[in-house]
């Protein structure tokens, strides 16, 4: 898949937890271990891509600036060129840890798929001035503390196309509108074949999965016919 994204020109490629839902059959992406991390991102890095290759530090593994770097190094040893974590403010020592320990950090605001048990599911951020006043103070915290840009997840167009005007940095919408400075998706999502659910922010072309069943099919129709056994 990494091959695939990179000849089409993909300039970014992020290795998420989200690989966790739709990889490995967890509910959420807080069962997600920095070895699953790590094994998924040693496969991408083995491509060879010509894009950036970002990880996600999974959920519980940056609790501490500490923690938060020996994570980053593990992921930057099996081939990431920058990690991700969710949250803005909160996580501020740890970015500047890993900063510091020279490991590029993207950041991720809006709605935090970590936080989906004690938010009870995924909903929508900025919808309130509280919610948009803190987004916008957590997006520049992100830029001064060193974050090379933003992404964006589930936040109200007319906020995501605030924050974009407000910081520095590049940021990436995802269910977020058009005017954030680029898009990304959940290759699965984007390609139609998540067996189960694909988020109503995303329109596929095709859903691939129907094509695919249709080939297991086909195949399994041109299958020699057991013979018969007797007793």
């Amino acid at each position: 898949m990494a091959k695939l994204l990179d000849a089409a020109g993909v300039p970014l490629l992020l290795v998420g937890d989200s690989l966790g839902m739709v990889v490995l059959g967890y509910p959420d992406t807080t069962h997600v271990s920095l070895s699953d991390m790590a094994h998924h991102v040693s496969a991408v890095a083995r491509a060879k891509p010509r894009g950036l290759v970002v990880a996600d530090l999974p959920f519980e593994t940056y609790e501490t600036p500490q923690q938060a770097v020996e994570s980053a190094k593990r992921l930057a040893d099996a081939g990431a060129e920058a990690v991700k974590a969710e949250g803005g403010r909160a996580i501020l020592p740890q970015l500047e840890a890993i900063r510091d320990a020279g490991i590029p950090f993207l950041g991720h605001l809006g709605m935090l798929p970590q936080h989906v048990l004690e938010e009870g599911g995924y909903h929508i951020k900025g919808r309130d001035e509280a919610q948009r006043e803190a987004l916008l103070a957590d997006a520049r915290a992100l830029g001064q503390a060193g974050a090379f840009g933003i992404v964006l997840e589930l936040v109200t167009p007319n906020v995501a196309a605030e924050i974009t005007a407000a910081v520095d940095i590049p940021t990436i919408g995802i269910g977020s509108g058009r005017d954030c400075d680029g898009q990304i998706l959940v290759t699965t999502d984007l390609l139609g074949t998540s067996p189960d659910f694909i988020p109503k922010h995303v329109r596929p072309d095709e859903l691939l999965r129907e094509r695919m069943l249709g080939i297991v099919r086909r195949w399994r129709e041109t299958l020699p016919k057991p013979r018969a056994t007797h007793e």
